[in-house]
This record gives C-alpha cells, sequence and structure tokens, in this order.
C-alpha cells in the first residue's frame, strides 16, 4: 500500500517507540494549545529534538494545535508557530479558521492539516478549505467509505487522512461540552476528562406507591455505561480507504502507553506491508481495548456503545522493556512480576515477534540469581535465545486466552 502510517506520541520515549515500531509519522502536541493537555508533551527543545530524530529516519513529525481558541491565545500562538516552522517540523493540525489565518500570516512555509475537530463531512467544505491554504483534510470519523471517495473524486489533490484505530468520542468528531459541564474542564480546550467513560446510574422517580423514592436501573450487574463508545478497528478495511482515497491511516491514542502504541502500530504496519491480516488482528486482541467497531464505514451505525464495562484487559500481560541484549542474555526492566519457568513472548518489528521462550536463569541488578522477578523497574538479566534489540517487549499470554 502507498500510504502513511501515523501515530501518536504523547511523550519522547513513545515517539521512539512509534517510530522502531513502524510508524512512516508521528502526531505530537506542544505545552500549549493541544487537545491532549494531561499528555506529557514536548518542550521547544524536545520539538526539535523530536523532528531531527524523524527526519534522520525520513519520518516526518506533525504538531497539534487543535484548540478552539480565544482572542488572548493569539499573541503567543504567532511565536508558537514562528518556532514550529523553524525547528522544521512537517506539519500543523489546526481546527480553528482564527488558527488557519494565524498560520498563514506568521509561518506560511507551515503546511495546514485540518484536524477531525473541524467537522469536515463534504466534499464542498474540503474544497473550502483547500482554497483557504489547507493542504489535508483528517476527515470526520462519521464518513462512511463511499463518502470519502466521492470526495475525493470530486478534488483528488487534496491530501485525506482518517482514523483507523483507537478510542472514538461518544459526541461528533470530538466536539463535546460534556466534560465542561460535569467538571469544568473544557475538551476543546484540551482538558477532557473523558466523563463519557465513566459509570452512570440511570434513575426513576416512583410516584405510584406512596413513596417518592429513587429506583436505580441498570443495564446488568457492572453498571451502566451509556456514553461509552466503542473502539474503532478499521485493519480488514485498509485497502477499501486506500482505494476511497486516504493517504494517511491514523491510530488514536497518545494518552495510551508504549507497549499499547507498539501492538497496535506493530499489527498495522505488517498488514500495510502484506502480512497475514489474521495475525494482524489477533495482535488487536492482545492489548486493554473496548468491544471493536468499524463505526460508520458502511454508512449509518446505532450500534457503537459499549455497555457491557470501560475497557477489556487484553489476552495478554505486559511484563517488561527489552534494554539491550548480551551473550544469550536480555537485559529488562520488569513491569509486570514474572518467575522462572513461565513462558514470555517476545513483541518486536524484527523477524523474532511472536517467538516465545521459557525464563530458566534471572540475575538481578545486584548479581543475585533469583526465580521472582517481583521488584517493580528493576533491571534484571535473563536467559533468550533470540537477539533481541533496545525497545523491544516482552509480554506474558493470560490463562484462559486462545
Amino acid at each position: 500500500m502507498n500510504v502513511e502510517l501515523l501515530a501518536p506520541a504523547g511523550n519522547f520515549e513513545k515517539l521512539k517507540t512509534a517510530l522502531y515500531f513502524g510508524a512512516d509519522a508521528v502526531y505530537l502536541g506542544g505545552k500549549h494549545f493541544s487537545l491532549r493537555t494531561f499528555a506529557d508533551n514536548f518542550t521547544a527543545d524536545e520539538l526539535q529534538e523530536a523532528t531531527n530524530l524523524a527526519h534522520s529516519m525520513q519520518k516526518k513529525v506533525y504538531v497539534t494545535a487543535n484548540i478552539y481558541a480565544r482572542n488572548a491565545d493569539f499573541p503567543m500562538l504567532k511565536d508558537y508557530f514562528e518556532s514550529l516552522e523553524k525547528i522544521g517540523v512537517d506539519g500543523v493540525i489546526v481546527s480553528d479558521p482564527g488558527i488557519v489565518y494565524a498560520v498563514k500570516k506568521f509561518a506560511p512555509k507551515l503546511c495546514i492539516h485540518l484536524s477531525t475537530q473541524a467537522n469536515t463531512t463534504n466534499k464542498y467544505a474540503v474544497k473550502f478549505w483547500a482554497e483557504q491554504g489547507v493542504s489535508r483534510v483528517i476527515l470526520a470519523r462519521e464518513l462512511s467509505i463511499g463518502e470519502i471517495a466521492e470526495i475525493h473524486e470530486f478534488i483528488p489533490d487534496m491530501e485525506l487522512e482518517a482514523f483507523v484505530h483507537g478510542a472514538m468520542c461518544i459526541s461528533y468528531s470530538g466536539r463535546c461540552l460534556l466534560s465542561d459541564y460535569l467538571d469544568g474542564r473544557s475538551s476543546n480546550r484540551g482538558a477532557c476528562v473523558q466523563a463519557c467513560r465513566w459509570k452512570y446510574e440511570v434513575r426513576a422517580l416512583n410516584a405510584t406507591n406512596g413513596k417518592s423514592e429513587w429506583l436505580p436501573i441498570e443495564e446488568d450487574g457492572k453498571g451502566t455505561y451509556i456514553f461509552n463508545s466503542k473502539d474503532l478497528n478499521m485493519l480488514s478495511r485498509l485497502q477499501e480507504m486506500e482505494g476511497a482515497g486516504i493517504r494517511s491511516f491514523k491510530i488514536e491514542g497518545r494518552m495510551k502507553s508504549g507497549y499499547y502504541l507498539a501492538t497496535v502500530i506493530n499489527a498495522y504496519r505488517r498488514a500495510i506491508d502484506g502480512g497475514k491480516l489474521s495475525v494482524s488482528e489477533k495482535e488487536l486482541l492482545a492489548v486493554a481495548h473496548r468491544d471493536y467497531t468499524q463505526a460508520y464505514a458502511n454508512g449509518k451505525n446505532t450500534q457503537t456503545v459499549n455497555y457491557n464495562d470501560s475497557q477489556s484487559k487484553g489476552e495478554y500481560t505486559y511484563v517488561a522493556d527489552v534494554l539491550g541484549y548480551e551473550n544469550g542474555w536480555a537485559i529488562v526492566q520488569m513491569r509486570n512480576r514474572f518467575k522462572t519457568g513461565e513462558r514470555l513472548e517476545v513483541l518486536s518489528p524484527s523477524e523474532y515477534f511472536g517467538n516465545s521462550f521459557t525464563v530458566k536463569n534471572a540475575i538481578d541488578s545486584k548479581g543475585n540469581e533469583t526465580d521472582d522477578c517481583k521488584l517493580v523497574q528493576e533491571i534484571y538479566k535473563i536467559n533468550c535465545p533470540y537477539p533481541l534489540e533496545r525497545g523491544d517487549y516482552l509480554r506474558r499470554k493470560n490463562e484462559g486466552s486462545v
């Protein structure tokens, strides 16, 4: 496939993970103007370092500035965009028309990517944004593949980007007021508390039995998740999306862990490169996720809410980060407890992906042999037949998983 695989990077370590596992480009936020203010995000120096690293690997960096701005934001936005242009980032992701104007005025060399927050759902809107100097439109999640194809046919020179995987917002293209209403933190200013993921209790007032009391109504014993969207998974539709004109496949998740990103990016990278679809599909069950959906790929869909629970566990437990390899020993940092005698599996972009081995020997950082690696973030040396690389992960299949 002749497409870009675009991955999130909530901090510098996650950026390195995304690039290592095969992303062609990353999107990230600075310390201001991003819709993920709870992510670590990047200082000016880190933005420069991130851009240099990506460019050394012939990959790209896009910076999010997709808040809905107020007048007071623009003096700082001017300095910010000028600095991004100087750094040499490959594009800036925006949603506010005023910010589009500011980029053109203060940093005319910056490529402008229109955020999904702008709710672009038709070909005439795409045409309008092209005339404003936008070089790429990140389409609304609510579009079908057929509608995307119509847009591409109408304005074939516009780059089109679409989400293919990850969490979805219960509100239209993410423009939600729920967080602001319930917690005073505006999602459109980057401070969403994900109130849609909370457990709710629906109650009914019974006035027929002489008592003024509230009677709880629950979906089941787990509670009620009435705003909780399923997770998007378009792995099996990538060729159709490319045929419809999508040139960038976007993965959601700047708040997700490095292990999550490695698993998902690895699955999509292998599928894009012609690997077995069944292998990648199985990978996407390995990490914590909600029930999957293809959302609106075929048009209207009323079955996109995940009523059962907030999130499922996944079929594997993340065990350790690989820091290096020496003479038959993997040097790892423990993330979840494991013991000798257990079988661990390799998560890697290399040929050793999916291989497993039994831990027979383990040595802690003080040189002591142990059969129980239980100290969180302790550095252990364990026997391993595969020459693993820094950035690989080790995991353990959960009991009961197929």
